[in-house]
């Protein structure tokens, strides 16, 4: 469902910096620290921890230099405020060089083009996502996203759609990660299909901002991997 309208906003800043998110940001190009979770019905889920370092630098970054725009969207019978805020870089760049060549990274390991970033922030614990799946990725067989979370910790949820379950006694398996401070999630295979995930509000919670990679192209997803 297509926004209604955005509106320009300066971001107040609610963070606390991390000490091991200090310096010049960077990866780990080799990915040691990944892990493979297998969710089953095709889809999959990686995860490496600290994956961006000197994330904090990273972090200032995309907050001051990144344009952040607050949107409106109907729900149904009203207009409401999209509870978060999306960034865009003005310079129409990656909004910070380390993320280009965290671009180039990604295409290399799951073998496609993740060359299409964008950018959401969390302000606080009241800003949120509810359950969804990737649009693009539900009218493709296979779909990649990974996802970059600098900046404060927040929960990121996973669960299997209804249609997903196995039987009628079958009990929903929810999955929960505490995400931020250079935390990399790729997320593939059918899990934009077989799966939804959120960002649930909290009563306490600090700045957070993602930068997600996406594909644009159809062409089909390798899965040789898997």
């Amino acid at each position: 469902m297509p926004d209604l309208a955005h509106h320009p906003v300066a971001p107040a800043l609610v963070s606390q910096p991390s000490l091991f998110g200090l310096g010049e940001p960077t990866f780990d190009p080799g990915f040691a620290q990944m892990t493979h979770v297998g969710l089953g019905m095709g889809a999959w889920l990686d995860l490496a921890t600290g994956w961006l370092q000197g994330h904090e630098q990273a972090f200032d970054a995309l907050r001051t230099r990144l344009d952040w725009t607050t949107h409106r969207r109907p729900m149904y019978d009203r207009i409401v405020d999209v509870p978060r805020l999306l960034g865009s870089d003005p310079s129409a760049g990656a909004g910070h060089p380390v993320l280009a060549a965290a671009s180039d990274a990604l295409s290399a390991r799951y073998g496609l083009p993740l060359d299409e970033i964008s950018f959401a922030m969390y302000r606080d614990g009241r800003d949120s996502v509810a359950w969804h799946g990737d649009i693009s990725g539900r009218t493709r067989t296979r779909s990649v996203v990974a996802t970059v979370s600098l900046g404060q910790p927040r929960p990121f949820v996973l669960r299997p759609t209804p249609n997903a379950q196995t039987g009628p006694r079958s009990k929903p398996k929810c999955l929960r990660f505490e995400l931020g401070h250079g935390d990399l999630v790729v997320m593939g295979g059918t899990i934009q299909r077989t799966w939804q995930h959120a960002v649930p509000k909290t009563a306490r919670a600090g700045t957070r901002i993602v930068a997600m990679f996406r594909h644009r192209t159809e062409a089909p997803v390798p899965d040789h991997r898997y």
